[in-house]
């Protein structure tokens, strides 16, 4: 039983979540609202709550047609790379030595326990924070709460203002908190750039006898 699915029925039953649903219900109603429905929960499907090591907070999903699917900074096959995207894979491949791969799709990682958490979890078509405010966020915050009660260790990858401001939900001693600025081309240069979290979050998971993440995302 995936502890998601669970916490996704206790919250449906609060206010706060059900005029989130009513709201959201609307916009795919009347908009182009991504990712598409079916995929709202994607991350939380492909990383079941048991198996998470990993998490990475991004803040809304991608607005361009065809490129979210539900997990932070991952887009479909065939779309092209995002720029914050293509500077995880730089940084990636100065790290660890992985090739920089021709797409963006993430699952690889997912299914190795790594959460692709973004904390609004639907955007209207071309209008970044469009969902912003409008409950997501208390949802989002009750899964990083959740995760935070662990037992394991899972390391969380904080990157830019907004995920850090995350780092308040994370209060377990067992667990590691890697900060940094954000991999968006405006912001790289101030910590992201060399900030080695793959190999430093690879370490961590040995050094407490969990399996390393392999980052090598495959060519298609």
């Amino acid at each position: 039983m995936n502890h998601f699915k669970e916490i996704i029925e206790q919250e449906s039953q609060k206010e706060y979540y059900q005029k989130l649903h009513a709201f959201v219900e609307e916009e795919y109603r009347t908009k182009t609202i991504f990712p598409p429905r079916e995929n709202i929960f994607f991350a939380l499907k492909n990383t079941p709550y048991e198996y998470v090591k990993v998490v990475i907070i991004g803040q809304d999903p991608y607005h361009g047609v065809g490129e979210a699917h539900g997990m932070a900074f991952s887009v479909n096959p065939g779309i092209k790379v995002p720029p914050s995207l293509q500077n995880i894979f730089k940084e990636i491949h100065r790290d660890v030595g992985c090739y920089i791969p021709n797409n963006g799709y993430l699952l690889k990682w997912a299914r190795q326990g790594v959460l692709l958490l973004n904390s609004v979890l639907t955007v209207e078509k071309d209008k970044p924070a469009s969902h912003q405010g409008k409950g997501w966020e208390i949802f989002t915050d009750r899964i990083i709460e959740e995760i935070n009660q662990k037992e394991t260790p899972v390391v969380f990858l904080l990157w830019g203002n907004f995920a850090k401001q995350k780092q308040a939900l994370i209060t377990n001693k067992k667990h590691l908190v890697l900060t940094s600025s954000h991999p968006s081309p405006f912001a790289v240069r101030y910590g992201f750039d060399g900030c080695s979290h793959f190999s430093k979050t690879n370490q961590f998971l040995i050094e407490h006898q969990m399996a390393p993440i392999n980052w090598q995302i495959d060519n298609i």
